[in-house]
C-alpha cells in the first residue's frame, strides 16, 4: 500500500502544520504553485486499509490517494477559504529551503509534483467518501478546532 499525504486534524500531522502556517498568513503558493498535491482524507485512509485487508485478490502496489489531486495553488487557496484566511504570502524556493532546513526535512518534498491516482483500488470497487478538496478542507478545519 502506498498513500498520499494523509490529511488529518491530529496534532503533528502535515495538515495541522500547513493550517498553522496558513493562519499565520504564510498560506500562499510554494515555488511556482503548479506542482500537483496528492492527498487522502484520514477517514478514507482507514477505510482503504480495511478494504485492502479484506481483498486478498489485490497484491502489489496499491495507491490509497484521493482521486482528486490538484495544483498546489488551488490546494492552498481552498485551505485558506476553509480557514477564513483572506491572504497567503507565497514562498520562493530559497524561503522554503530555509524553512525545511529548520524543520529537518527536504525542500523536494514540497516542490515535487505528485499526481497520484488510485486506479487499482477503485477498479476493485472501493469508493472514496471524500474526493473534493474543498469539502475535505472544511471538514478538517472544523475538526481541528475541537
Amino acid at each position: 500500500m502506498r498513500t498520499a499525504i494523509v490529511m488529518s486534524p491530529d496534532a503533528g500531522s502535515p495538515f495541522r502544520l500547513i493550517l498553522g502556517l496558513t493562519r499565520l498568513g504564510l498560506g500562499g503558493w510554494w515555488g511556482n504553485g503548479r506542482q500537483y498535491v496528492s492527498w487522502v482524507h484520514d477517514r478514507d485512509l482507514v477505510r482503504g486499509v480495511y478494504w485492502l485487508l479484506s481483498h486478498d485478490d489485490l497484491s502489489g502496489p496499491v495507491n490509497v490517494a484521493s482521486p482528486g489531486p490538484l495544483p498546489q495553488r488551488d490546494f492552498i487557496r481552498e485551505l485558506r477559504r476553509a480557514a477564513r484566511v483572506p491572504i497567503g504570502l507565497p514562498a520562493t524556493r530559497w524561503m522554503l529551503e530555509m524553512g525545511t532546513f529548520a524543520m529537518r526535512t527536504e525542500t523536494e518534498l514540497i516542490l515535487k509534483s505528485r499526481r497520484v491516482v488510485p486506479r487499482r483500488i477503485t477498479e476493485s470497487g472501493f469508493r472514496f467518501d471524500v474526493t473534493d478538496w474543498s469539502a475535505a478542507a472544511r471538514d478538517l478545519v472544523a475538526r481541528s478546532a475541537r
